[in-house]
């Protein structure tokens, strides 16, 4: 298998190290929500013996799952690794949260990894593969990354493994599924109460030997008469996919010449296959029985990630530019090389501090050296498009690394350096976030940006208290940095505080974090949307502001019309006024005074826009008229004008761009519609993809990432840009207004 991993296991349970990349197998597990990624990580580390007892998912005992959250919902909400020590190897496994709000922690697990296992749950019927495990796929094919698939929950299957792996081959294999077979077959026992019957264990289909779970461990037995068939014709499909994928073109002439191929070999071209994935075998796999030591399929699953799966030496690293954007060419996976890492996850430690997750692509990260930590933030300061994206704004602080740590759950066992290829744990890098670059200071570099989706779920908060209103700021910030699919908006119209997330969940997590890990409360409160007010006809006022309380006074009077102006236009003042009845020195304070008004709206508190303010006439005193006199005298002159012409509520209209598959594009056109949406019109986007236009009111689309999930089965996926404000229709005016009076 080549070389070996150099492992340090203490008493009480040390590090495991590799001391050069070709010993590291980077691994992350993908799939949706209750297909069994992580139950499956607890039977991986079991057989390994990095455990010796599983933990259940419902009762939070597992190694990955152990932030509260997680023990509160039973589900993964954020990626946590879990490296185990297979046959010389050290294999890190990524496990990530499979609901769609998470996958932020999926695309890190992504980025750290150079393979993937799909998990497929064969409890579900079938065909009912998420349509968004499929979409990841495809990315994960776009960039060449192998895959392999693991069918699960075979003890309540609803759908056979034959039927499962051919469900596999349609929906994943495309254009070729005979590139998507399983490698094994699975040996069912007798049928229980329930009618299902559980898998005793597997008989692989290259060597026809059969390996036998029921005991509890793992045993080679004869396999049975019975079976012979079904393996041969199941072994022919796998031989031939091995050879259509196969580098040496003799091995078909060969085949159908009817020579018995030496399993040998392959077996070596199956790995050189699933390496440069072009090949994606399918296995099956299931926890240990009580009291059993390895669960069914996790031998063969880790003895393929070891020897099939490519070493970070076989991947090419992202990217790379200096800090100037020039790129940078001829970094490889060398220990030995200039230092580039990138932190694909923070997290805040309530003893520790922040952790950042990292992976070194070249050099070898040691404790106690100082690093270069740069990275990019969205210029726009609301919708982020990935750390280290253009269009943003670099960041940069050269900071000494603390101790280095491998996470096993909620362990940090001690590293004493990290090498090219492999992950660790830095505590306390102050100026790191998630998607940094670590590099030399006299190097110092920056990786490209991987995908990131852009939040688009509004949640307006407030401090619950003022000892909240103290700490939210900072607790706010923290929880950015450490989720770069969340972000924060200071709205400058609504003056609201709004977190912008990627659905509901991710919503709920940002504030139980916030309470639970940062100690602060907040109040979600309905998000405002920037509404503005205009003139619907030309309109006279007369502002008198007189005054005598004694002693100095008050003497302003002007007199003004208000037109409305096009779209865009803003607020214009002008000045008509002859035979100096306002001085030249008081015209300046009756612009402020309108201004002023026109910012806090004259109807319903909304800014007042596209409008002309012409000062006509007014009247002074040679003693008592003021600069303030005059600011109250032009506000009161545009609040009388208000109240004699009608006045138009102006609503946002973004441009939104939804990306769905074809089958959806018909149900999103009608959902945009009736949100009084306009579609523009429509254009392919690539196989199987439609790019739908419209513009639609903002009112409209503040639960859209929610609703499109639920119409497009997590397929979907949309933009929204501001294009413009427009007049809101007088129905939709008066039930705003009506409800504004209500929650008043």
């Amino acid at each position: 298998m080549g070389d070996k991993a150099k492992t340090h296991i203490g008493a009480a349970g040390g590090a495991t190290t590799a001391d050069r990349p070709a010993t590291v197998r980077n691994v992350v597990l993908v799939g949706h929500s209750g297909s069994g990624k992580t139950t499956l990580v607890e039977a991986l580390a079991q057989t390994a013996g990095a455990v010796v007892r599983p933990g259940r998912v419902e009762d939070g005992a597992t190694v990955s799952d152990y932030d509260e959250i997680e023990h509160r919902q039973h589900r993964s909400v954020q990626l946590s690794l879990v490296p185990v020590e297979w046959g010389g190897y050290k294999v890190n496994l990524l496990d990530t949260p499979g609901y769609a709000d998470f996958v932020g922690e999926l695309r890190a697990g992504l980025r750290a990894a150079d393979a993937a296992l799909f998990v497929v749950s064969a409890a579900q019927e079938a065909e009912a593969v998420p349509d968004v495990t499929r979409a990841v796929w495809d990315e994960c094919a776009a960039v060449g990354m192998p895959r392999a698939i693991v069918v699960t929950h075979l003890d309540t299957a609803r759908t056979g493994f034959e039927a499962m792996t051919g469900v596999c081959g349609r929906l994943f294999g495309g254009d070729d599924p005979d590139a998507v077979v399983p490698l094994y077959l699975p040996v069912l026992g007798p049928e229980g109460p329930d009618g299902h019957a559980q898998a005793t264990g597997l008989v692989g289909l290259l060597s026809r030997r059969v390996f036998d779970y029921a005991s509890g461990g793992r045993r080679a037995v004869p396999p049975s008469d019975d079976a012979l068939p079904a393996v041969e014709a199941a072994r022919n499909r796998l031989i031939e996919g091995i050879i259509a994928e196969s580098e040496d073109e003799t091995l078909m002439d060969r085949y159908l010449a009817g020579e018995e191929l030496d399993v040998g070999t392959l077996t070596a071209d199956l790995e050189k296959a699933v390496a440069r994935g072009v090949f994606h075998p399918v296995l099956a796999a299931a926890p240990a029985a009580p009291g059993g030591s390895q669960g069914l399929g996790t031998v063969e699953l880790l003895d393929l990630v070891t020897g099939g799966f490519p070493s970070p030496l076989e991947r090419s690293a992202p990217r790379v530019t200096t800090v100037r954007g020039a790129a940078r060419e001829g970094l490889g996976c060398d220990p030995a090389g200039p230092l580039l890492a990138e932190v694909v996850k923070t997290a805040s430690d309530p003893y520790v501090g922040r952790m950042s997750l990292v992976r070194v692509f070249s050099g070898t990260l040691r404790p106690d050296v100082t690093v270069h930590v740069a990275g990019r933030h969205p210029a726009d300061g609301r919708a982020p498009a990935g750390p280290g994206a253009g269009g943003a704004v670099a960041h940069g602080a050269d900071e000494r690394v603390g101790a280095l740590s491998s996470p096993f759950g909620r362990q940090q066992r001690v590293l004493p350096e990290c090498p090219a290829g492999d992950l660790a744990c830095v505590a306390k890098l102050a100026h790191a976030e998630t998607g940094d670059t670590l590099s030399a200071p006299d190097d110092p570099l920056l990786v490209e940006a991987w995908p990131m989706p852009e939040p688009l779920l509004p949640l307006a908060v407030e401090a619950h208290s003022k000892a909240d209103e103290d700490k939210l700021s900072q607790g706010l910030a923290r929880l950015v940095a450490e989720d770069p699919t969340m972000c924060l908006e200071q709205n400058q119209d609504t003056h609201q505080l709004v977190l912008w997330c990627l659905g509901e969940a991710h919503r709920d997590v940002a504030l139980e974090r916030l309470r639970t890990r940062y100690g602060v409360r907040v109040d979600a409160v309905p998000h405002r949307v920037a509404l503005r007010e205009t003139f619907g006809a030309p309109a006279t006022g007369r502002g008198r502001h007189v005054k005598q309380s004694g002693g100095h006074g008050q003497f302003a009077i002007c007199e003004i019309t208000v037109e409305p102006l096009p779209p865009g236009s803003g607020v214009e003042f002008a000045d008509e006024v002859v035979g100096g009845a306002v001085p030249r020195q008081f015209v300046p304070s009756v612009e402020k005074g309108v201004r002023a008004q026109a910012a806090r709206g004259v109807a319903a508190g909304h800014p007042l826009v596209d409008v002309r303010v012409t000062l006509r006439d007014g009247k002074a005193h040679s003693v008592d008229s003021s600069d303030a006199a005059f600011q109250t005298a032009g506000a009161l002159a545009l609040r009388e004008a208000a109240a004699a012409a009608p006045i138009h509520l102006l609503e946002p209209v973004a441009e939104v761009a939804v990306l769905v598959p074809d089958e959806h594009v018909g149900p999103v056109m009608s959902d945009l519609s009736g949100r009084r949406g306009r579609v523009v019109g429509t254009e392919p986007a690539g196989a199987g993809l439609t790019v739908v236009r419209a513009e639609v009111p903002e009112l409209e689309i503040g639960r859209y990432a929610v609703d499109l999930r639920s119409l497009a089965h997590g397929t979907g996926r949309f933009s929204r840009t501001y294009a413009r404000h427009e007049p809101m229709p007088q129905a939709v005016a008066e039930k705003l207004r009506e409800r504004s009076l209500i929650d008043a």
